[in-house]
């Protein structure tokens, strides 16, 4: 099942598109799911009422799409690719846009963290540890890519916000 739903590019490129989003919700074995499943519900925990259900759907299918579109267009050599880390990667980001819009300061320590934490990957690679908690390589690039696609769903939500809660 995995292997008919995970990235692969050669299979992509030769019409199978589902995979661009199928992708992202299969994994390398159960440490991985779970840890994604985690870093979702604290993300969803952070930021689950300052946009609308709607918004957070917008953001992830823009997320899941950047990052694929990103592996395929920018990462030629990579063969396949499985997990939700690059599209949490720009639901964070997301989350933490939309409460500083609406805001809440804290989030700004969030934002330079995410940023910085990125960085690092695209400088030194994964962080230590990360590759053996998840079972098999980090693809670090998915998580810049994901960046940007949060960025990209959420610009329009936070460009309207103008006080109380406009993300509802």
């Amino acid at each position: 099942m995995q292997q008919g739903l995970r990235y692969e590019r050669t299979s992509i490129l030769a019409g199978e598109a589902w995979r661009l989003f199928t992708a992202h919700f299969v994994h390398l074995g159960w440490g991985h799911l779970l840890m994604n499943l985690a870093a979702l519900g604290l993300i969803w925990g952070l930021a689950w009422r300052t946009l609308r259900v709607s918004a957070w759907l917008v953001i992830s299918l823009t997320s899941m799409l950047s990052v694929s579109l990103g592996l395929l267009m920018f990462n030629p050599v990579l063969e396949w690719y499985v997990g939700l880390s690059g599209m949490l990667h720009g639901l964070l980001l997301a989350g933490v846009m939309a409460n500083l819009a609406s805001g809440h300061r804290f989030e700004i320590v969030l934002l330079l963290a995410l940023f910085v934490k990125v960085a690092w990957e695209q400088l030194y690679g994964a962080l230590p540890g990360s590759a053996d908690f998840a079972g098999g390589a980090v693809v670090v690039d998915a998580h810049l890519y994901g960046l940007i696609g949060g960025l990209i769903g959420a610009l329009p939500y936070v460009l309207v916000a103008r006080g109380g809660n406009p993300m509802r």
